[in-house]
C-alpha cells in the first residue's frame, strides 16, 4: 500500500523559513516524478514545484522561484521542500504527490496525473 506523509509545516513570521518533508513508502520511489502542491480554501490546487525521477531536473512556479528549493533523496524515499523568505501569500495546505514515469518535471495542472497524494501539512505565514 502506497503511503505519502508530509511533515514540517507550521506557523512562521514573514521572512522566515520552513522545511517540508514527504516520506514515501509502498512504491518504487525512483520511478516517480514528485511534486509539491498547495491549496487555499476556495482556490484551485496549484503545483508549485516538481522534480524528475533522478532529481536532476526541477520546476518552480514563478511565485516561489528563488525562494523555494525542491530536492529528493532516493535512498531514503524522502522528498523535501525548503521554503525561505516566506510571505503571507504562501499560507496554504501543502501536499506532496507522486506521478509514475513517464512523467514531466512540471506538475500536471491540477495534479490530475498524480496517482498518489499525502494528507497535507499546513503552512501559515503571518505578517
Amino acid at each position: 500500500q502506497v503511503h505519502l506523509e508530509e511533515s514540517g509545516g507550521g506557523s512562521v513570521q514573514a521572512g522566515g523559513s520552513l522545511r517540508l518533508s514527504c516520506a514515501a513508502s509502498g512504491l518504487v520511489y525512483s520511478r516517480y516524478c514528485m511534486a509539491w502542491f498547495r491549496q487555499v480554501p476556495g482556490k484551485e490546487r496549484e503545483g508549485i514545484a516538481g522534480i524528475s525521477v533522478g532529481g536532476q531536473s526541477t520546476y518552480y512556479v514563478d511565485s516561489v522561484k528563488g525562494r523555494f528549493t525542491i530536492s529528493r533523496d532516493n535512498a531514503k524515499n524522502i522528498l523535501y521542500l525548503q521554503m525561505d523568505s516566506l510571505k503571507p501569500e504562501d499560507t496554504a495546505m501543502y501536499y506532496c504527490a507522486a506521478d509514475e514515469a513517464p512523467c514531466t518535471t512540471r506538475p500536471a495542472a491540477g495534479g490530475l496525473k498524480h496517482e498518489y497524494w499525502g494528507q497535507g501539512t499546513q503552512v501559515t505565514v503571518s505578517s
